[in-house]
């Protein structure tokens, strides 16, 4: 479901099948991406060809964001569709989350 890349000290994630974060696949995700970040100070999460999020998928966000703070890592988002961008807009979390173009953008 997810591929982990450690560039620099940087943990890049993306998603590798399924189009949408829901109900059914939110918990393994987010297990896994906990058990990636340990240690790491910065954190993105590559949400290329993600185009719908429900709210158990906003919820492991926030929870992977939460943790990610209370370990002292930067979470990055990027590669965001149109319609998880609306999605963001609508629910007023575009000032929680760091949000970026692309992957290299989060490197930079």
């Amino acid at each position: 479901m997810i591929r982990i890349e450690n560039i620099s000290n940087t943990t890049v994630i993306s998603f590798t099948s399924g189009n949408k974060l829901n109900v059914s696949v939110t918990q393994q995700v987010k297990t896994d991406i906990l058990e990636a970040i340990t240690g790491q100070s910065r954190v993105v999460l590559n949400l290329d060809g993600i185009s719908y999020i429900d709210s158990t998928g906003f919820g492991m966000l926030l929870s992977v964001l939460r943790h990610c703070k209370s370990n002292g890592a930067a979470l990055m988002l990027c590669c965001l569709s149109p319609e998880v961008q609306e999605l963001i807009k609508l629910l007023q979390l575009q000032n929680i989350f760091d949000i970026r173009g692309s992957v290299d953008e989060c490197l930079a």
